[in-house]
């Protein structure tokens, strides 16, 4: 029998009414059953953060810092157990759930280490203009108040962590929801967090169903929002609340682009490699996995096979094997709507020159060429193990091409010319470009985020402690300069 995981209410451990089961993608074997917050319960987890949001705001910097370094450190030391527990209730392959524990150990360590030194404040002196004689101004940030941390499946530790570490780092209190296909990971988090001095009321971990989203992001006293997931929820989040703080996370269709001077057999292979790699890594679903690849006429002819041989390499199957490259979807429900996308492009004429079958929540990976460009998968994200291939004629069809979408998260550039890399930089409409590689590439400590339909504010530890925070400042008078 799988005992019940409780939620974290305020701190401490506690049990609802209700419970539900998590379930392997894979074999639908039972992972594990969650006990599910009651309203009351939930209305005590956003009193208690309330109430303590002053208390924790003036919470010194090294009693915060130390609960991050220990969240840090204990993901380290259970970093197999948790990997395991990734795998199982999301279906990512071992090896790609090992590299996402210790992403989240750096997330930790870095929100410890921007603890230490954030809010530092600024002076500026003021008597620049004769009115300001004698005054000084000087500018700190504070915590905008409680945040209402909303985590996807995709990245079920390290999104959660991104919520969370920024937050404590601040002094913010934070309500988490994890993904209701992935709780777990969450609430190990939550875990790992009862073992600090953090005070209670400023963190939560409940695992509540998305049809109780609205309540909570109506609530007056949680007035900062952070989001990750569809842009449709994202922007229906927005338009319900618009005088909150909010960040959106949203998706993306990531394009990577390889321009004539990457041309050497060396450079594709490489290409390849990396393409086929990224456009499969967590079965598609990442927000900056590869799916639209374009490639200059000169170079397209001999890169195109390079990729279909690399992707028939990428090994799937059972995600427990340390062998596996590709798992399942999160759901088989997720399988057939990349399917229904992909069957929708070749009755429209696109080619398949690897993949296109499903089997349960897995997906081939699949390679398609001469795709319709009014086509869902040409225009949306699919978020599956599906990339396109493009044929364009020089760097300003091929970076029209990467902003022809109302999505701009990342692109990735092949390229060798630094000129080309700074044109790139200029002009594609992304938040982040990728010189020599695809645009799955994420540092967590930098700022990440998207333009247009990808989201607003940025993630990256100390950029999303500054969505939590505001400027105040004091200005001094009668001072002698």
């Amino acid at each position: 029998m799988t005992s019940t995981h409780a939620f974290w209410l305020a701190g401490r451990q506690a049990t609802g009414d209700d419970t539900f089961d998590v379930t392997s993608p894979w074999d639908g074997r039972l992972v594990g059953t969650v006990a599910v917050p009651t309203d009351a319960q939930v209305e005590e987890a956003v009193a208690a953060a309330h109430a303590v949001r002053d208390e924790f705001a003036a919470t010194p910097a090294h009693v915060r810092a130390a609960a991050l370094d220990h969240v840090s450190r204990r993901l380290v030391e259970r970093t197999e157990e948790i990997a395991q527990l990734i795998t199982a209730e999301n279906g990512k392959p071992i090896k790609w759930a090992r590299g996402e524990v210790g992403r989240a150990v750096s997330v930790f360590r870095f929100a410890a280490e921007e603890a230490r030194r954030y809010n530092g404040g600024e002076a500026q002196r003021l008597d620049t203009d004769a009115g300001g004689a004698g005054r000084l101004a000087l500018t700190r940030r504070f915590p905008r108040g409680v945040v209402l941390g909303v985590a996807p499946f995709n990245f079920p530790l390290n999104l959660c962590a991104h919520k969370i570490a920024p937050a404590i780092a601040v002094g913010a209190p934070i309500i988490l929801k994890p993904a209701p296909a992935t709780p777990l990971s969450g609430l190990v988090l939550g875990e790992l967090l009862a073992e600090t001095e953090l005070p209670a009321g400023s963190w939560s971990v409940l695992p509540v169903g998305n049809d109780r989203m609205p309540a909570l992001v109506q609530d007056e006293r949680l007035p900062v929002i952070s989001f990750t997931g569809s842009d449709k929820v994202g922007f229906s989040i927005m338009d319900s609340v618009p005088r909150k703080h909010i960040t959106l996370e949203l998706g993306g269709n990531g394009a990577a682009v390889v321009l004539a001077d990457y041309a050497s057999e060396k450079d594709l292979d490489w290409a390849a490699t990396r393409i086929a790699t990224f456009s499969n890594y967590q079965g598609g679903q990442s927000c900056i996995s590869v799916q639209r690849v374009i490639a200059d006429a000169s170079v397209y002819d001999r890169l195109v096979p390079k990729i279909v041989d690399a992707v028939a390499q990428q090994t799937t199957g059972d995600p427990a094997d340390a062998a596996t490259d590709v798992g399942p979807l999160v759901s088989e429900d997720a399988a057939r709507r990349v399917e229904s996308w992909v069957d929708e492009a070749v009755q429209a004429g696109a080619k398949v020159l690897a993949g296109g079958s499903r089997d349960g929540a897995s997906y081939a990976p699949t390679v398609l060429a001469d795709v319709p460009a009014d086509t869902t998968v040409a225009r949306e994200e699919i978020f599956g193990p599906v990339l396109t291939l493009t044929r364009v004629e020089g760097e300003a069809e091929a970076f029209a091409a990467v902003n022809d979408s109302k999505y701009g998260l990342q692109a990735g550039v092949f390229t060798h010319d630094v000129q080309t890399a700074f044109r790139a930089h200029s002009g594609l409409e992304v938040g982040g470009v990728i010189v020599g590689d695809v645009p799955s590439y994420r540092a967590d400590q930098m700022p990440y985020g998207g333009a247009k339909q990808s989201g607003v504010g940025r993630e990256g530890v100390r950029f999303a402690m500054e969505d939590y925070t505001y400027e105040r400042v004091m200005v001094l008078t009668g001072l002698a300069l």
